[in-house]
């Protein structure tokens, strides 16, 4: 894990070095082991690094033999070991032991289908001085970010946004419409963002630029070739790709430990792990004041069941006020829950411990159908087949016992929220009740956002993206490709997790996510992974052996922080009463001032107890911070000094020119 960044300008007037050391500053966070330079008549690139394979001998840039090829490369090629033994068999030389030398000589032998050979998490520019054009890409399912902007026929490109603001060159401004995608599908859609005029590589994607134009391709596209039944053998094909996958992200040359929850994904990849390690695996968990979210009684039975040495991070209130600024600052975009403030908490941990690399459980709920969004659709879809059905509502009941008062039934809340939401013949049909719940935060907006608007429909844009087959997969495969491109890459992966563990130096990585056990998942019959009411059946049925039952048999527990309570205490943050302020709103402009005041006294009364007014609270005040930090002004940013550069580099200079320093 690393930070990539840098630039092809359309004309031969050589890049400014102080330009590459301004963008790769503003992303030591990402990268504080080292960093390096290459820089042309026509290209820059600039890399930060965080070392995990080859320490020693892996920096970058990193070019070819003869200088003609070059590389800044953020993430992990899991299978590099088998590659190297492939492009060494093909007449290749190697100098390095690092994942990243296989890219520059894997794209010598196979140009831009390198990409489809690749099992890792990985956003990537190769600069070919040949022809002088830059190839980027990023990884199938987009757990590494890169943004970049074409502007006069010139790209630049970064890890994060940030660092594209700081070359000078690019200034940041709100894109309405990326906001809006926030407040309805927590995250805007690639290759959309919230600020206007940058885009997002598409996860899947590859880029080339060549002679000031851009021309993007897909690669991978998700697809459910859904079976009519499980075949024989189908638990034994499970167990090769579970634990081959976490074999396989297990390879480093730093530890690896692994962060756990206390469910049954990250416990998965834990107890695999554990195994896998010739020493005791650091676990590390967060567990909370508040009894309603605190699950580290589980945490503490697989600890001890897997003989890890265990952190634990307790998070108060408090704390989540307080970071939350900087949570911000690391997403680049407004958030509708407080959820990444632990996670950065966490990831803070980790690193004070000495840990460079986690595993972690996300994506088996988009695989497996764990989220109680799969049971909803499932009941959702049972209850319109009998609209005036009394008896079938009440499952409702079962699925969410928590929304309810004591002794009381959904009833009529049930049939507004869930029966009303949208006819079954809607493509988005098993999200619109969370998109609408969210889509409640525009309640707020100011007559200026709503004329801006105007037109504009995000749901209806998401409509008119799915692609063609979307239409022959069953209403459970639909949900899940709308999981796997909205919230997952947007949100979970990005602002939850990426960027949280990145904040402090920290690399994820998500077996569940190796794209076989994707394709093995997705050809699975829906029923072989939601049966009734039991979600990820099969792997359930696989885990067993491996697990304590009371971890194995619980019901998905899902991970939630304080929202609305992290801000409203006796030791509050001063600044929630500055951004959200009569004066503050009204300079942003983007939120009605009289509706921000009215939720803000809900909320200091201890009034505001549903999703709706949580999600809007956080949404507004995360949108005030975010406009506050990259719209209004920008932080000083000190370019890396030249002399502490690991790798300086000009192009065509050969091997023996790179400077190590």
């Amino acid at each position: 894990m690393c930070g990539i960044a840098g630039l092809m300008r359309r004309e031969p007037r050589g890049v400014d070095v102080d330009i590459l050391l301004r963008m790769i500053a503003v992303l030591r966070h990402r990268g504080p082991d080292g960093y390096g330079v290459f820089t042309g008549s026509q290209v820059g690139l600039a890399h930060a690094r965080l070392s995990i394979i080859d320490v020693t001998g892996g920096a970058q840039p990193l070019t070819n033999e003869d200088g003609r090829i070059a590389v800044t490369f953020n993430g992990e090629i899991f299978n590099y070991v088998e590659l190297r033994e492939e492009l060494a068999a093909a007449g290749h030389t190697f100098r390095t032991r690092s994942d990243t030398e296989v890219l520059v000589h894997g794209y010598e032998q196979w140009g831009h289908s390198l990409v489809e050979r690749l099992n890792g998490q990985f956003a990537f520019a190769i600069y070919d001085g040949r022809d002088r054009s830059l190839f980027l890409a990023r990884d199938r399912f987009g757990i590494r970010p890169l943004f970049y902007c074409l502007m006069d026929g010139n790209l630049w490109f970064a890890s994060e946004a940030k660092a594209l603001f700081a070359t000078g060159a690019i200034e940041a401004s709100p894109d309405l419409a990326g906001l809006d995608e926030v407040f309805t599908f927590w995250a805007a859609r690639a290759p959309r963002t919230v600020f206007e005029g940058v885009s997002q590589l598409e996860p899947g994607s590859f880029g080339v630029w060549r002679e000031g134009s851009l021309r993007l391709s897909r690669y991978y596209s998700l697809d459910y070739p859904e079976a009519r039944e499980e075949v024989p053998g189908a638990i034994d094909q499970l167990d090769s790709l579970m634990r081959g996958g976490v074999q396989l992200q297990m390879r480093s040359d730093v530890a690896v430990g692994g962060y756990l929850s206390g469910g049954l994904d990250s416990s998965i990849t834990c107890a695999l792990a554990a195994g896998m390690s010739p020493f005791s695996l650091r676990t590390f968990s967060v567990s909370f004041e508040d009894p309603r979210f605190d699950e580290s009684a589980f945490q503490r039975l697989v600890a001890a069941e897997i003989a890890s040495t265990h952190a634990v991070q307790m998070i108060s209130r408090t704390e989540i006020g307080d970071v939350f600024p900087d949570v911000i600052w690391h997403t680049e975009t407004p958030v509708v829950r407080t959820a990444p403030a632990p996670m950065f908490l966490l990831s803070r941990l980790t690193a004070e411990n000495g840990v460079k690399v986690v595993l972690t459980g996300e994506g088996a709920d988009e695989l497996f159908l764990g989220y109680d969004l799969f049971k909803e659709t499932a009941v959702r879809t049972f209850c319109l087949r009998q609209p005036h059905s009394a008896r079938r509502p009440r499952l409702f009941d079962r699925l969410y016992p928590y929304l309810l008062g004591p002794g009381t039934g959904g009833g009529e809340m049930w049939r507004r929220f869930f029966l009303e939401a949208g006819p079954l013949d809607d493509p988005l049909f098993s999200h619109l009740p969370r998109f609408g719940l969210t889509s409640r935060i525009k309640d707020a907006y100011s007559e200026a956002t709503r004329a801006a608007l105007s037109g504009h429909d995000s749901m209806e844009e998401l409509r008119e993206a799915l692609p063609p087959a979307f239409y022959t997969w069953s209403e459970l495969n639909r949900a899940a490709y709308l999981e796997m491109t909205t919230l997952l890459p947007g949100y979970l992966l990005s602002s939850q997790g990426e960027r949280m563990g990145m904040a402090h130096s920290v690399e994820g990585r998500y077996p569940f996510l190796d794209h076989r056990l994707f394709e093995f998942s997705a050809g699975l019959p829906t029923r072989s992974k939601l049966r009734g009411l039991r979600e990820k059946d099969i792997l359930r049925r696989w885990a067993a052996p491996i697990l304590l039952q009371s971890v194995g048999g619980r019901g998905k527990q899902p991970y939630r922080a304080p929202d609305v309570p992290a801000f409203f205490h006796a030791n509050q943050p001063g600044y929630v009463e500055e951004v959200l302020g009569e004066a503050s709103i009204a300079r942003v402009g983007l939120f009605d001032g009289r509706a921000v005041a009215g939720l803000v006294r809900r909320c200091r009364a201890g009034q505001a107890t549903g999703f709706r007014e949580n999600q809007a609270f956080v949404a507004i005040l995360s949108t005030q911070l975010w406009h506050q930090e990259f719209i209004d002004g920008s932080r000083t940013v000190i370019p890396q000094p030249i002399e502490g550069a690991d790798v300086v580099l000009h192009e065509m200079q050969s091997r023996e020119f790179q400077t190590d320093r």
